[in-house]
């Protein structure tokens, strides 16, 4: 069953942007054989991430993530069935943010600065706002 899920995480100090493109070269490499897509925002201190696929392969690709020692605190946003997919050719997206000024590539507004602020603080138990949000990044 096509589903997708989003967590938000805190960045451990010691994960340096060279261990990020780590990460994104092994989604890259791994992602397609279990037919998993999705998108990946970072901070110096967060991940907010968005995966899509199959039920069983992203649940079983999140226990992974959580015991991945780059990151702490991993809080599942939401998961659930989709009909389709949001990024149907993109093995991981991913986009930096530069929080600390909220100075972000993609024109946010004021509000949308402050969704991100929620959800990095777990403020979106519904996950519908942080799912708004990962598509605006990247559409």
């Amino acid at each position: 069953m096509l589903s997708h899920l989003v967590y938000v995480s805190v960045r451990k100090k010691e994960c340096t942007d060279e261990e990020i493109d780590k990460i994104l070269a092994a989604c890259k490499r791994n992602n397609p054989k279990l037919d998993i897509t999705g998108v990946l925002l970072y901070s110096n201190t967060h991940f907010l991430q968005y995966l899509e696929g199959d039920y069983k392969e992203i649940s079983g690709l999140y226990e992974k993530i959580k015991s991945d020692e780059r990151h702490k605190n991993v809080v599942l946003i939401t998961t659930g069935q989709i009909k389709e997919r949001s990024f149907p050719s993109w093995e991981m997206g991913a986009k930096k943010i530069n929080e600390d000024k909220i100075e972000f590539q993609t024109d946010l507004s004021k509000e949308e600065a402050k969704t991100f602020q929620d959800i990095i603080a777990g403020k979106d138990q519904e996950g519908n706002r942080s799912i708004q949000l990962i598509k605006k990044f990247f559409k």
